[in-house]
């Protein structure tokens, strides 16, 4: 955990050290009436973070008091999330209707001490009577009622006697109190409806207020956090703990700000009716802000914690721009996903000097992304290419084929145009080109200069797939109902092609597609017979790009996407450093961007390169974990040097230690300042390269999930990564990946 602490983390801290508790409880309490969002991300890091930081627990309660709007379905939702997102609940899942007999009794202890009555008033005159903010409320002349009468009408209440709305139990407090909440406010309301818990057991159910504090406490909930909008709420929380005399310590509740995102809703009323009206097909939608959507659409865990993270936890509500979200889900996956060619709208090219068939070698990431692994691209006189990549007429600055251009297939040969079929529409159909056997690339010497290289397919062992491009579902920023629906929010493409290591080998079931942007295979709808990929997110935030001015669309001018959608270009310095961290260093445009922009981290990073010719690795620690400490302090101030993140990366580089231990290692030079090198030994956290140690673990995760090693058999090969998450599971993120993954294919072939 960073130095610098949130106002709630600050909050906890001061509780512990005055000793006003002995352990952080805390809990996530939603209503199961609909598919946890976004929003509900952020509060589960929250809750679940602030937990884990301070070695307390953290409760998963369903607040199941309204039998009207939920179900089992949405709880199982929220249970996966939770499990998605990487948490872990303290014992079972607990429901507030586990304290129905509770709640009633307490209940009934405030009506004997004159604190509670039945009213009997309709909707309308409940509502003339309480007043407004400049003038006081009247209390109901049922609130005159003796306990014996309350106590007797409120049993009658549970026990089904009435209609709904016809009486409803209310505290007695102050009804010319400035904070309306606290004018008589409900306690009980009556409830005709079958509960998918308690069955029919009940008639009355209890108002959040009255048993949101008393779950709480019946849980030993020590920091009760809420979104802002119940700060109102919280003088009710305390009125119910304070008057009933329950015993310390007492939970406290604290508000923060609940989320907003541009181009989007949160409301589950408006979710819920985007899927009963047919707007979006069913909760998980990658159309839609529910986590269910966004991991169906293919972004990752550490994305949606990574954005929680960055956009901190605030006071005040505030709209984030979407562009923050696609952003952490682009630096995500470019660290990790491999790179492959897809051509969505496909035009034959033959080459008329070409004979026989041949298989390139190809790397699937480029050299500034710390992986390996490679494929075999077939190649024959047959391919196609994108019909964009070539133009009969083209603008200046088109630097792809045309009649004159030559250019250079990906990771292949160059081509050269001759002829150009067209059918009677005039369509192009086909292009005759020839290609130059001295320019296979990494063994070019045909001395022909091309200002690109297009993707590309064989014409005969590609696959074909089915492509779901998603675009923002709203069309207006500050979307008001489902009218402001953006029509071309999805499209589908079903004759693109693919690469056939795209389908065949699987080496993970998120992509690259060159030029195109981050593609998931549907979790639902893939088959082998019929292959569907999801759009996660574009190469660029092509929202910010329609604000930049036409000065800045040259290749130097590269920008990091902003809060605010905006861009800014860089000055003479910044792109100089730019020109040579891509140039002479190799790095990724878009961290050589961050270290270019940022002049602490670009002095951090050159200090660090002092110590250890590494470019491409270090680069990556300090644009993404260096930064992250250095957005709120000064370098003097961090618990680390520059030479012990160099000492960090060169155990990274010598395989010492894995990706995810490096994580855990650096997280602890930021609290302690300790030696990464002594972190490792003393935590025992060497990476286990050993195929004797390995091999036996596999085998127990094999032997535990016998029907998953059939699924894989039969042909779901996407099970792989499931075994070799599990075998890292095991070993605490020790294992080396590499040797993890190719020992788990050979025994489950």
């Amino acid at each position: 955990m960073s130095e610098h602490k949130d106002f709630l983390r600050t909050i906890v801290e001061k509780d512990l050290k005055a000793g006003k508790y002995e352990e952080v409880v805390t809990r996530f309490p939603p209503e199961p009436n609909g598919f946890p969002h976004i929003g509900h991300a952020k509060s589960i890091a929250i809750n679940f973070g602030i937990a884990r930081d301070y070695n307390g627990h953290c409760n998963l309660r369903m607040d199941d008091t309204n039998p009207t709007t939920e179900d089992t379905k949405y709880v199982e939702a929220l249970k996966d999330a939770v499990e998605w997102l990487g948490f872990d609940w303290e014992g079972d899942v607990r429901f507030t209707s586990d304290y129905f007999s509770k709640l009633y009794d307490y209940a009934i202890e405030l009506i004997k001490m004159g604190k509670a009555y039945v009213d009997s008033v309709g909707e309308e005159e409940m509502r003339e009577l309480r007043g407004t903010v400049t003038e006081a409320g009247k209390r109901s002349k049922y609130a005159e009622r003796s306990v014996e009468e309350n106590l007797d009408l409120f049993e009658r209440m549970k026990n089904g006697e009435f209609k709904e709305g016809e009486h409803i139990l209310r505290a007695k407090i102050d009804m010319s109190a400035a904070n309306m909440k606290m004018r008589d406010p409900l306690m009980y309301r009556i409830r005709h409806e079958h509960h998918f818990r308690a069955g029919d057991a009940w008639a009355i159910y209890p108002m959040y207020d009255f048993a949101h504090c008393l779950s709480d406490y019946i849980e030993g909930v020590t920091h009760s956090i809420c979104t802002l909008e119940f700060e109102n709420n919280r003088d009710i929380y305390n009125w119910v703990l304070d008057t009933l005399g329950l015993e310390p310590p007492h939970p406290y509740q604290h508000e923060f700000a609940r989320l907003g995102i541009n181009y989007t809703v949160m409301s589950k009323r408006k979710l819920l009716e985007l899927v009963e009206s047919g707007v979006v097909n069913g909760w998980d939608d990658p159309r839609l802000p529910t986590i269910a959507g966004y991991r169906r659409k293919g972004y990752t865990p550490e994305s949606i914690l990574n954005f929680c993270d960055s956009i901190g936890i605030a006071k005040a509500n505030s709209m984030v721009d979407l562009a923050q979200l696609e952003f952490s889900i682009r630096d995500d996956l470019n660290k990790k996903v491999p790179r492959v060619m897809c051509v969505l709208d496909p035009l034959k090219v033959t080459l008329t000097n070409y004979e026989g068939t041949e298989e390139l070698d190809a790397s699937y990431y480029p050299e500034d992304v710390p992986k390996e692994g490679s494929r075999k691209l077939p190649f024959s006189k047959e391919i196609y290419i994108d019909r964009a990549d070539f133009m009969e007429e083209p603008p200046k600055g088109y630097f792809r084929l045309t009649p004159e251009q030559p250019v250079r297939l990906k990771h292949a040969y160059i081509i050269t145009c001759k002829e150009v079929i067209k059918d009677a529409n005039g369509t192009i159909v086909e292009i005759k080109a020839e290609y130059h056997p001295d320019s296979k690339s990494g063994q070019d010497t045909s001395g022909i200069k091309v200002k690109s290289a297009i993707q590309w397919v064989d014409g005969k062992a590609h696959k074909e797939v089915e492509v779901r491009l998603y675009d923002r579902l709203f069309a207006c920023e500050a979307p008001e109902d489902i009218e402001d629906i953006n029509t071309d929010s999805l499209k589908v493409i079903n004759n693109a092609l693919v690469e056939p290591a795209v389908v065949n080998e699987k080496p993970d079931e998120r992509f690259q597609f060159e030029r195109e942007g981050y593609f998931y295979a549907d979790p639902v709808d893939y088959t082998d017979e019929k292959p569907v990929f999801n759009k996660i997110v574009g190469l660029k935030d092509s929202y910010s790009k329609k604000k930049k001015s036409p000065k800045s669309e040259s290749k130097a001018q590269v920008k990091k996407v902003q809060v605010d959608g905006e861009v800014v270009p860089m000055n003479e310095a910044e792109q100089a450093l730019f020109d040579r961290y891509t140039n002479t260093l190799k790095l990724n445009g878009m961290v050589a961007d961050i270290l270019a922009r940022d002049e602490k981290l670009s002095a951090f990073y050159d200090e660090a390169l002092n110590e250890l010719d590494s470019p491409v690795n270090l680069a990556n620690i300090v644009a993404n974990d260096v930064a992250r400490e250095l957005k709120e302090k000064d370098v003097n101030t961090l618990n680390f040097s520059a030479k012990q993140i160099a000492e960090l990366v060169k155990m990274l580089d010598d395989e010492t230690i894995s990706s995810k231990i490096a994580k855990q290692v650096f997280e602890e030079m930021v609290k302690s300042g300790e030696n990464p090198r002594d972190i490792v030994e003393a935590k025992g956290l060497i990476q286990i390269s050993d195929l004797a140690v390995i091999s036996p673990i596999i085998d127990e995760v094999i032997a535990k999930n016998p029907d998953n090693v059939e699924k894989f058999k039969a042909g779901n090969t996407k099970l792989l990564g499931f075994f070799v998450g599990q075998v890292l599971k095991a070993t605490g993120g020790k294992a080396n990946p590499q040797v993890v993954n190719q020992l788990v294919n050979e025994k489950l072939k």
